[in-house]
């Protein structure tokens, strides 16, 4: 296996080739230029990072075994989306999209001379069709909150999507600034609390984009895409942090599945009435946390003095994490920008730090729904009171975990 060397300097070679620069915002993707991660040729990349985030280290171990020759490059033959998204006026606009590149899904068409002459260029964005099927549909259907069409809801409960994976690319600069950190400690710290990962973080300030070892977000629409920009058409939309145990094998400790099926349900109905609705998943498990440091923290809740309690549910989780949420969400409103998305009428959620980010970035939000009580798990009860009780809701729209229980006609757990 040929050996590669990979250099670390904090000083520009002036004298080699020089790769294509990168301007943040600007309004074309020739005008911005191609975000080049790839290793086949350490001359042309111009970010900090390699493509698939976490992914790339499975990467480094098929390489490392011979499965996968490192210099390989992929082959884009009909890979282009099944839909196009955008261009939007946002994506002009450096302060509104700074965690992806909006121009990520566009490459073989923006780039076609820098691909020929050799550049490795490859999409962070993928646009694709599919069917997803969810069982609590089927009772939604018989109970007829939701009325097959044939077309985007079948009769036996599975739905057509149009949906997008994206990852992550930040602009430090602009991801600074969101964030209220200076530019400098935002490196020095991704640096340290890496290992070291990344040395281009402190040595190359000259180079302003990071591609960070993190989980990506997958976007599942529902209707014609294009409903998503129209100032005319309803939009419902549900931002879901990524919930394994709950999501994928219902674990009743919490409400993340039933508030995700809810949330599908209500962008079927928003969809089938002629708007459009979404499910944005962020990969960001246990708050952003991680599932060990979550599970630790049912643990310390369900052992100590007096059981698992409203009062104590953000405790635990901060003397195990050392924080109460990492999930940072004045990031999460990037990819609802990249969407053309200005307004949301339905938006899925009763979290005030979800509301904030969006409204903030300068999407007006119309009705928050929250979760109806008979889907409460009866384990989720003391999550659901400590969101209360913490603040997470201050809209007026969500009735108490006391109203809640009284709804469902038992005492509160």
């Amino acid at each position: 296996m040929r050996t590669r060397h990979i250099r670390l300097t904090s000083h520009i070679d002036s004298h080699g080739p020089q790769p294509p620069p990168i301007r943040w915002g600007a309004p074309t993707a020739a005008a911005r230029g191609p975000v080049i991660a790839t290793l086949s040729n350490p001359d042309h990349r111009n970010v900090v990072g390699t493509h698939g985030g976490s992914y790339a280290v499975y990467r480094a171990v098929s390489i490392a075994q011979g499965k996968l020759d490192r210099d390989y490059r992929a082959d884009l033959t009909n890979t282009a989306p099944t839909h196009r998204i955008g261009p939007h006026p946002a994506w002009r606009q450096p302060d509104k999209i700074v965690s992806l590149d909006p121009w990520g899904a566009m490459t073989a068409e923006s780039f076609p001379d820098l691909l020929a002459s050799g550049y490795d260029i490859r999409p962070t964005i993928a646009v694709t069709t599919a069917h997803i099927f969810i069982p609590e549909l089927e009772d939604a259907i018989e109970e007829g909150r939701i009325v097959p069409d044939g077309s985007l809801c079948l009769p036996d409960g599975s739905c057509r999507v149009t949906k997008a994976a994206i990852e992550p690319v930040w602009h430090l600069p602009s991801v600074a600034e969101r964030l209220d950190v200076p530019e400098r400690d935002l490196r020095r710290i991704l640096f340290e609390e890496t290992g070291g990962m990344f040395p281009e973080l402190v040595t190359r300030s000259d180079l302003e984009v990071f591609l960070p070892p993190i989980g990506g977000q997958t976007i599942y629409i529902f209707g014609d895409p294009a409903n998503l920009a129209h100032p005319d058409k309803t939009l419902a939309a549900r931002i879901h942090d990524e919930c394994n145990g709950s999501d994928v094998f219902g674990s009743d400790i919490c409400t993340c599945r039933p508030y995700l099926v809810h949330g599908i349900e209500v962008c079927i109905q928003t969809a089938s009435a002629g708007g459009a609705g979404i499910i944005v998943y962020n990969r960001k498990e246990g708050r952003a946390l991680g599932e060990v440091t979550k599970f630790l923290v049912y643990n310390a809740r369900k052992r100590q003095e007096g059981g698992d309690r409203a009062d104590a549910y953000f405790e635990r989780t901060e003397c195990v994490a050392g924080v109460q949420d990492a999930r940072h969400q004045l990031l999460m409103p990037d990819s609802l920008h990249w969407l053309g998305i200005t307004r949301i009428d339905k938006l899925v959620s009763m979290s005030d730090d979800k509301y904030g980010a969006i409204t903030g970035s300068g999407i007006e939000v119309g009705e928050r729904l929250s979760l109806p009580p008979e889907l409460v798990p009866a384990d989720a009860w003391v999550e659901l009171d400590a969101k209360v009780a913490a603040g997470y809701f201050t809209d007026g729209s969500v009735p108490s975990t006391g109203e809640l229980a009284e709804t469902k006609g038992r005492p509160l757990l």
